[in-house]
């Protein structure tokens, strides 16, 4: 398939349309009307699905622009240079949507940009904050050759090619920090947060998690791609993709253990309520089955093996953020008399995030040489 073929107004293209206008009006019911009336949001349950799902997942899944941008420019694997470009795309989506979550979420949307004038250093909040800015600012400029390719912009191409190791060096050491410092946030709720994921390694958790989130996530989004936009796969690349995900999973779950180990005990994870339920779901799906799947020759070198690896590592890192951010505290507060679900409207704007990625990707892949597809 050619650029000239992707048709975008096609049915999945009205309905993830009609999904971002009615997400744009539950947004903007919640600016003039506030949390309170829009969310299930209070103040003792003040971050739910969009601080959870939106932010600590959303900037998970876009873990792959820095480990895929690192591969190729820092350590100079140009075996993985087809993908550098939809990888920094996709994670600049996922970042332009976390700070999105982050300013409908706060409680004044108008100050969020508070942060840039007012320092905190000793805050963590305030490190988060910046991250987002510094990382959302540094993914758009890595992006910027697809721009300037498309206008013609040869000088501006190559001073940015120039500067690229610089920007991606810049990039990576950003991304370390912030997937480790949003970690990092929940230790200041030491007793709100259950031990089965309360820990002082939790930043490391969350750091290690995300690289083998991004590994996964970007090797579903290649293949996906490549099945959309029928084109061939690069499989060279996809198995060396599945066996990094082996490695990196398999290092994951003893971290895990050893944490669940030395920390509450492997009988706090058996005891039969809903959180530790939640967490035993959490390991089998993202990190157990996985694991052993890649451990199996027929699965880690087949493309549908590997798709369906990915599928389980998305959706079992995506719940360990559900988990830690909302499940977790729902043993403290529900002792407190208080109970959240997210609302209508948080779901909905969360869909609407959803699908503008998915559209902007498919505008982008259209006009913009994001695949490199024959114009």
């Amino acid at each position: 398939m050619t650029q000239k073929d992707i048709k975008l107004f096609t049915p999945t293209t009205v309905v993830l349309l009609v999904i971002m206008a009615a997400g744009g009006l539950a947004a903007l019911y919640r600016v003039f009307f506030g949390l309170g009336a829009s969310t299930h949001l209070s103040n003792i349950w003040p971050w739910g699905l969009w601080i959870s799902f939106d932010v600590l997942g959303g900037v998970a899944l876009a873990a792959g622009g820095f480990v895929i941008a690192g591969t190729v420019y820092l350590l100079n694997w140009k075996k993985y240079k087809p993908i550098v470009r939809p990888a920094i795309l996709n994670a600049f989506f996922g970042y332009a949507l976390a700070a999105t979550s982050i300013t409908l979420d706060i409680g004044v949307p108008w100050r969020i940009w508070h942060p840039v004038v007012m320092w905190q250093v000793n805050s963590i909040m305030f490190i988060v904050a910046i991250h987002v800015v510094l990382y959302t600012t540094t993914l758009a400029t890595e992006s910027s050759p697809l721009i300037f390719e498309k206008l013609n912009m040869p000088r501006a191409l190559h001073f940015v090619e120039k500067i690229m190791v610089g920007i991606v060096l810049f990039g990576v050491l950003l991304s370390t920090l912030h997937q480790s410092s949003l970690g990092a946030v929940f230790l200041i709720a030491p007793t709100k947060v259950s031990p089965l994921w309360y820990s002082s390694r939790l930043p490391y958790m969350f750091l290690v998690s995300a690289v083998m989130l991004a590994l996964s996530m970007v090797s579903f989004e290649t293949i996906l791609s490549s099945r959309v936009f029928k084109h061939e796969p690069p499989r060279d690349i996809l198995l060396g993709l599945a066996r990094g995900s082996l490695v990196v999973t398999g290092f994951y779950l003893v971290l895990k253990l050893w944490d669940l180990i030395t920390g509450p005990g492997i009988g706090y994870a058996l005891n039969g309520s809903l959180v530790s339920n939640m967490y035993l779901l959490e390991m089998i799906l993202g990190i157990i089955l996985p694991f052993v799947l890649l451990l199996m020759n027929n699965v880690r070198t087949r493309l549908n093996g590997i798709f369906f690896v990915n599928v389980l590592v998305i959706i079992g890192t995506v719940l360990n953020r559900l988990n830690v951010g909302i499940v977790s505290m729902a043993e403290y507060n529900g002792r407190m008399g208080y109970d959240y679900f997210p609302s209508w409207m948080e779901f909905l704007v969360t869909m609407a995030m959803i699908a503008f990625a998915i559209l902007g990707f498919k505008i982008s892949v259209k006009y913009l040489n994001v695949l490199k597809l024959e114009h």
